[in-house]
């Protein structure tokens, strides 16, 4: 493994908002896994220093996750150091927000499997609800809450009984448009999610009945809301791609068999642009992935476009 390496980068970095001091995470560098493309904001407006930053890390709570969040939680100390010692352009320390939900959401999906009757498994999720307790006061950790790391290994403990259907693009924006959770997300702040999930996207609305064949959503059910659909809403809500970045952790076709391809996952990835990095999850360790993502969101700061 290349923790050492990578996480004594992230420490340089965050001396300054060079995003270049990163070593390579592993899953590509932001966009795509490794691949180029073109800059969207090469025309924009010319950026405005990024001071604000709100994260929602978005953990996948089925069954096959129990080393996975251990593995992210181990890995977050770093993360955290990174964002305490980022200095702004001038000179300021970074005001961040971190908040925790699964990728469970409400829903009625049938199972159809070849040889066996059809089988109505409706399930309940957390609808994008942040996770609270672990000695919080409020629905989120900030950089002046007293032991950041200790609440957030906590929180990202979130328990395997969660929906064996994950709907993690759905959960995300869920997540941002529940009335109770509508001040999170600030206007001038970048806003950031990782998403940290061992199964594809299966994101369908509003609770509708739909099927799925195999034990796979892939073919996708047409009731499945559009990966364009997701980062349409991620656009109108800040108002500018170039406002928002993700960090997908996610399986891929090179992944063992116990970890889906995320197929849907990937072209979200690839659609959305610079500002959204795929790293792979099938790995014991997860801080090259937490350096990617923590790379391509100073990266997304240092180009944040202006605020109206």
């Amino acid at each position: 493994m290349r923790s050492n390496a990578l996480w004594f980068s992230l420490l340089l970095a965050a001396c300054g908002p060079s995003a270049g001091d990163f070593v390579d995470g592993g899953g590509g560098g932001p966009g795509r896994d490794g691949g180029g493309g073109p800059n969207e904001f090469a025309d924009a407006a010319p950026a405005e220093e990024c001071q604000k930053m709100d994260i929602v890390f978005v953990v996948d709570n089925s069954g096959s996750m129990v080393e996975e969040q251990s593995a992210l939680a181990a890995s977050f100390p770093q993360f955290i150091t990174v964002l305490d010692n980022y200095m702004t352009a001038s000179g300021d320390l970074l005001d961040y927000r971190i908040a925790v939900t699964t990728t469970g959401a409400t829903a009625s999906p049938t199972f159809v499997i070849p040889g066996f009757p059809a089988i109505p498994m409706p399930q309940s999720g957390d609808d994008g609800a942040f996770r609270t307790g672990c000695g919080m006061t409020g629905k989120w950790l900030e950089r002046s809450d007293p032991d950041v790391t200790g609440k957030f290994q906590c929180l990202a403990d979130v328990g395997t009984g969660g929906p064996s259907v994950e709907m993690q693009l759905y959960a995300t924006k869920l997540a941002l448009t529940r009335t109770d959770q509508a001040d999170f997300a600030r206007d001038d702040a970048l806003l950031a999610f990782v998403i940290l999930s061992d199964e594809d996207d299966c994101s369908v609305e509003d609770n509708v009945d739909f099927t799925i064949q195999d034990d796979t959503c892939m073919p996708a059910p047409p009731e499945m809301a559009s990966v364009d659909s997701y980062i349409d809403f991620f656009d109108t809500l800040t108002g500018d791609r170039g406002r928002w970045a993700a960090a997908v952790i996610a399986g891929d076709s090179t992944c063992p068999d116990a970890f889906r391809d995320g197929i849907r996952l990937r072209e979200f990835v690839d659609k959305a642009g610079d500002n959204v990095v795929h790293s792979k999850i099938c790995v014991s360790d997860l801080s090259a992935a937490l350096g990617s993502a923590i790379e391509t969101f100073e990266a997304a700061c240092d180009s944040f476009p202006p605020i109206p």
